[in-house]
């Protein structure tokens, strides 16, 4: 959305035809509609108008104007929310790091991939991190979910140097049929809903450290385990805050990380950048140093660290899930099943529905800078429309 939006956007600042015109941007009283609006605008700001995030965030917020936080995909009470700062500094991070370039993005491959039926994937970082939805034994629909077998994901796979499989969910293939493909595979389970353990962080952030190609993570929906690890080595590796990366996670994949796993990340925050500090401190004085040791054994020195300061702190504070079967990953309905439901839908609604600008009272004036103007009442808008299509229906132009 993020794409489409600011490339029609900017292809009618530039259109001829509207050079003496306005482009008005406005929206209804949802302030959930308000509040993507607002980071639609606020996104075409910081990337094409290069404003700072509090730059764009200062504009959108004129004359006391205010915007509800985005909260995670779980049901009941929220403990974190991303506002739109969150977002917009998400944004600048991921052009600064190269996570997300306009010249080298393909529309089309995101929106059939990211489809349940075309295998539900999306890469979080290009050429390095991607999450997709938990394969099965066999490929089929089974009550309304689409399933793939690992033989669905492998061509692809391939193609794009993936070398590393990992799985955070119960066996619902053989993982032998990756590793006949000639792919690493690795197993670290931790259950639905819930945050991973101390040991499963390391060895996640080792293997991926120790990755030839890119890496593909998978849960059960590809959302909570998923983003949440792939979150710790961003935060590790690229210093980008706790909501930060789960604001740029979101945009790539929504609905990842969940409840309790986004304070967990947020704890986990100051010692992934300590880490990450040492990590790369170690590596620049390997490859400038004459007699460096060999970059394996420099990693596996990493393994070895531990950092106080933040630690993961007593369970209870993380909101201790809901008693945990292991056999509800198989044969019961669990959290990803839940969220695979909601994604299904918002894919449904999103095909049914052409990109339009409609959005959330903000104006873009001739040169390109941008201003708040209050819009009518959003009736006036529909009633130009209706009588636009009334018009265009008897086949009349209005002047």
């Amino acid at each position: 959305m993020v794409y489409r939006y600011c490339c029609k956007l900017n292809k009618k600042l530039k259109s001829i035809t509207m050079i003496r015109k306005k482009i008005i941007h406005f929206t209804g009283s949802d302030q959930r509609k308000q509040a993507n609006a607002a980071f639609l605008m606020g996104c075409y700001m910081v990337i094409y108008l290069g404003r700072t995030p509090e730059e764009a965030y200062r504009i959108l917020i004129l004359g006391d104007t205010s915007y509800i936080p985005f909260r995670d995909a779980a049901y009941g009470s929220c403990s974190l929310y991303i506002t739109l700062l969150d977002c917009f500094y998400a944004i600048q991070k991921a052009m600064q790091y190269g996570f997300f370039n306009f010249n080298s993005f393909n529309l089309d491959e995101y929106e059939y991939y990211e489809k349940a039926e075309n295998g539900d994937f999306n890469w979080i970082i290009p050429d390095r991190f991607l999450a997709f939805c938990g394969p099965h034994s066999r490929s089929r629909l089974e009550n309304g979910y689409h399933q793939h077998s690992p033989e669905t994901y492998i061509p692809y796979f391939k193609r794009h140097n993936i070398t590393t499989i990992i799985r955070l969910n119960k066996k619902m293939y053989d993982a032998k049929r990756f590793m006949d493909a000639g792919f690493d595979h690795h197993d670290l389970f931790f259950a639905d809903g819930t945050t991973p353990t101390e040991d499963i962080v390391s060895e996640f952030l080792d293997i991926c450290e120790h990755a030839q190609g890119a890496i593909a993570v998978h849960c059960k929906a590809g959302l909570g385990r998923t983003g949440t690890l792939i979150s710790c080595y961003i935060m590790k590796h690229y210093r980008m805050t706790a909501a930060e990366t789960i604001a740029w996670v979101r945009i790539c994949r929504p609905g990842s990380v969940i409840g309790p796993q986004q304070q967990f990340l947020v704890m986990k925050q100051t010692s992934l950048w300590l880490e990450g500090e040492y990590f790369h401190q170690k590596l620049r004085e390997q490859e400038n140093g004459p007699h460096g040791a060999a970059f394996s054994k420099l990693l596996s020195g990493v393994d070895d660290i531990s950092i106080s300061g933040v630690e993961n702190q007593d369970k209870q504070d993380l909101e201790d899930p809901e008693p945990y079967s292991d056999d509800d990953e198989i044969h019961g309905v669990t959290q990803g099943d839940r969220l695979r439901v909601l994604k299904s839908r918002r894919q449904s609604k999103t095909n049914a529905k052409p990109l339009t600008l409609h959005g959330s009272d903000m104006c873009l004036d001739d040169g390109g800078s941008v201003h708040t103007e209050i819009s009518r009442d959003g009736w006036l808008s529909r009633a130009v429309t209706f009588l636009d299509r009334l018009l265009l229906w008897l086949g009349v132009r209005r002047a």
